[in-house]
């Protein structure tokens, strides 16, 4: 099976990285000068525990080919279109993509672009990083990636379980879903309530229950979540919806979202995507809105700030 990984990132760089260390061919499609760092000081990957220095192969854009079974796309939501432009010539008839972006929306636009059986579901879940140094590292040891096959599509299902034979050499936590889509509005749901609120209050779990009517707010944003999903026709499972409780529930949690991170760095934020895409399902289907709204309304005006300059 031949991989290919767009960019070398946080979270590609990680997976593919554990990928390419367990044997596995793994080729980074990368820019020159992160193509020249691989090439002199090998992927660097830095845990909690350990440093390992990995040799990985790269490709350019402009020398990409036709011969990758599978590609990992772990782009952000707002370089979507850049990345489907980046990887399709390296598709054969045969290609499927792999997209662990967080939400649910670039399922459309990546159906649009390669044809709804030629796209799998998937979902990860990481705290990892690229440093200035080109160093991905792992803030936390949860490494966790799932996928799956999308209307029972053979030709996915099988490539599903292949791609499982290359993790299986990897310590990384991984599963082939049978439920992929139930898996992504899963995460979508408590993806958004913990970006909308801490992003929102600029504070941490553990801040945020600390405050007067921070678990009600809190609650509040999780339940309109939850119905949006049920409406959808994914409801959470009930061990699913124990766990959101308990990690948004927690006294004293430091957790807070990436996009909080991102957010704090001036950084372009995945705000439509996660957030303002919830909000439209939210008014479609005639559920409370309040804190969608407010925490969108929040983000919006952060970009607008971003974007002029005046951060």
């Amino acid at each position: 099976m031949k991989i290919l990984i767009l960019g070398a990132g946080g979270t590609g760089g990680y997976f593919g990285g554990r990928l390419a260390q367990s044997g596995a061919d793994v080729t980074f499609l990368v820019r020159d000068k992160r193509a020249a760092q691989l090439a002199a000081d090998g992927l660097v990957i830095e845990t909690t525990k350990e440093r390992m220095v990995i040799p990985v192969k790269t490709s350019l854009a402009a020398s990409v080919k036709p011969e990758y079974d599978v590609i990992i796309l772990s782009c952000k939501a707002f370089d979507l279109e850049s990345s489907i432009a980046a990887i399709t010539p390296a598709m054969h008839a045969a290609t499927q993509v792999l997209p662990l972006l967080n939400g649910m929306s670039h399922l459309d636009t990546l159906d649009s672009a390669f044809g709804r059986e030629r796209v799998m579901g998937g979902s990860c879940q990481i705290a990892a990083t690229l440093t200035r140094e080109g160093v991905v590292k792992n803030l936390a040891e949860m490494h966790t990636i799932l996928w799956g096959a999308r209307d029972n599509n053979p030709q996915q299902i099988a490539l599903a379980s292949a791609l499982g034979g290359a993790f299986a050499n990897t310590p990384v936590d991984w599963r082939v879903s049978e439920q992929v889509i139930q898996d992504m509005w899963e995460k979508l749901v408590f993806l958004s309530t913990l970006a909308g609120m801490t992003c929102l209050m600029r504070a941490s779990i553990g801040e945020i229950l600390a405050s007067r009517d921070g678990k009600a707010h809190t609650q509040r944003y999780l339940d309109s979540c939850i119905a949006i999903a049920t409406r959808e026709g994914f409801a959470p499972r009930a061990a699913t919806s124990e766990r959101f409780n308990a990690v948004l529930n927690s006294q004293g949690s430091t957790l807070t979202a990436s996009m909080l991170r991102d957010l704090e760095s001036g950084k372009p934020v995945e705000a439509n995507h996660i957030v303002g895409y919830m909000l439209d399902r939210a008014r479609m289907h005639g559920i409370d809105d309040t804190m969608l709204s407010i925490a969108y309304a929040h983000l919006h005006a952060y970009e607008q700030r971003r974007l002029a300059n005046r951060l």
